[in-house]
């Protein structure tokens, strides 16, 4: 129940359905009140607000710090396990394979592969519980594409309990020990998830991927044209500045900033 609401709440919190909100009672208090400015006031907030947060300079700007903390993983270190981390997903057996992997989780399991066939002999360990209404769970969709994608069965390991980052955390710690692994998950993801791995003792080596913030040259026009695209990555942001608070009160981390 906690979860579920955890979710719901936490959803309503991010940029745009926040904004939307903003804009709705502006429109609300000019339409049917005497509260005009007030009004005004809102809908224009909301409105230059959700203008700047789909803009690439704005957008990339606020998530690049958070990015950037955990370079790309190009060590020769050699590990047991690849542990990579579950995201969005559906399953259709209708379509191909890696379709089913959404959002992060395609760009998550590309950079898993990519680390199991640097290092021969390591399992690859897929996580994530079920959705409420999907009987194949997180970690099995993550690795029945991985199998499509050539990696033997037998290579592979899912833990398909945990619901969120701390339990994943848990889980792992109970499947692999003190072992030595490398933690695959989203770059912007990746700062509060080896915070809540560190607080169960574990000592993973950060791996992240599905890097978004653009630091290479682009057309102007793509800088100055709204996106929806550049909207996703501050929603981004406000999903992963939320996951911090929500981190620091369940008091995994000393305050909501901790790296």
């Amino acid at each position: 129940m906690l979860f579920t609401l955890k979710k719901y709440l936490g959803g309503m919190m991010l940029p745009l359905p926040l904004l939307l909100l903003i804009i709705a009672l502006g429109l609300a208090l000019l339409w049917f009140s005497r509260f005009q400015k007030a009004g005004k006031i809102l809908t224009t907030i909301g409105w230059l607000a959700l203008l700047l947060l789909s803009l690439q300079p704005v957008a990339d700007g606020l998530l690049r710090p958070i990015e950037e903390r955990y370079p790309t993983w190009q060590n020769t270190q050699k590990v047991a396990y690849i542990v990579v981390l579950g995201g969005g997903y559906t399953w259709d057996p209708q379509w191909a394979p890696s379709s089913n992997l959404i959002n992060n989780s395609l760009p998550r399991l590309n950079e898993g592969i990519r680390l199991w066939r640097a290092n021969p002999g390591s399992k690859l360990i897929f996580t994530g519980a079920a959705a409420k209404t999907n009987p194949v769970s997180t970690a099995e969709a993550g690795a029945r594409v991985a199998e499509s994608l050539g990696v033997p069965r037998s290579e592979i390991i899912t833990l398909d309990s945990p619901k969120d980052t701390e339990e994943e955390a848990a889980a792992v710690k109970k499947a692999i020990g003190d072992a030595p692994f490398l933690l695959v998950t989203s770059a912007s993801h990746l700062p509060r998830a080896m915070i809540f791995f560190r607080h169960v003792g574990l000592h993973p080596l950060p791996a992240p991927a599905n890097q978004l913030a653009i630091n290479a040259p682009l057309n102007p026009w793509e800088k100055v044209i709204p996106s929806p695209v550049w909207l996703m990555h501050s929603d981004r942001v406000g999903y992963e500045t939320l996951g911090r608070i929500w981190q620091w009160l369940k008091g995994a981390s000393d305050e909501p900033g901790e790296q």
